[in-house]
């Protein structure tokens, strides 16, 4: 009888052995291949105070360029409303860049490759400026006459005159105000000599001399 007692037991020790032993067997991960970027932990949580001085700091500054009646002013709004600013315009009728010149006109101030023109801003700035210049002169006579008296109700200036003289020629320009606003122009798209004198009146354009032989290059 001891004996079968004896042999349980140590049946009963070797099986719980068994068990516990196969049971509390850990199974290990090799993390030796995983990296971790140097500099992953590296981050900044600002203070109360820094936090402070960041909610204190000016909104970013909005700019609006008012350009008013100086003379950029004059050739910026010339300009839009010609091509809506676009330097590299060339409409139906051929003519080209920010300004709408023609060839024809773009010759009288030296300028003579289209190409060249139309793919240079600064060109048709200078051509801009000794066109007007130019017109300026032939002007002169009849900018000093009728500045500042009333032609169909409107009221003559100087840039009025310069801008009209852009979009119709000076020569056009001048038979208009010597017929007392009767002689009649207006160009491809309907646009007259009136609507430019008014659109574009009271402009500073005093930094552009009268000169007969200005030209872009």
């Amino acid at each position: 009888m001891k004996k079968s007692i004896l042999l349980a037991s140590l049946l009963l020790s070797i099986t719980v052995f068994s068990v516990l032993g196969f049971s509390s067997k850990e199974t290990t991960t090799d993390l030796s291949h995983y990296k971790i970027e140097k500099n992953a932990y590296q981050y900044h949580v600002p203070t109360k105070k820094e936090t402070i001085q960041i909610s204190l700091l000016p909104p970013k500054p909005v700019f609006n360029i008012f350009l008013g009646k100086t003379f950029i002013g004059f050739k910026e709004a010339l300009g839009f409303n010609e091509s809506t600013g676009n330097y590299a315009s060339v409409n139906t009728y051929g003519y080209l860049g920010k300004y709408q010149f023609a060839a024809t006109t773009l010759s009288l101030v030296g300028v003579y490759n289209t190409n060249t023109f139309i793919g240079s801003a600064a060109l048709q700035e200078k051509a801009f400026v000794a066109y007007t210049s130019r017109n300026k002169w032939i002007l002169r006579r009849d900018i000093k006459r009728f500045v500042g008296t009333t032609i169909n109700n409107v009221l003559v200036t100087e840039s009025g005159i310069l801008a009209a003289a852009h979009l119709a020629g000076a020569g056009n320009v001048k038979k208009y105000l010597r017929s007392n606003g009767h002689f009649f122009f207006k160009d491809a798209f309907g646009t007259t000599i009136q609507t430019y004198l008014k659109k574009f009146s009271g402009y500073d354009t005093s930094c552009i001399a009268p000169n007969r032989k200005a030209k872009a290059v």
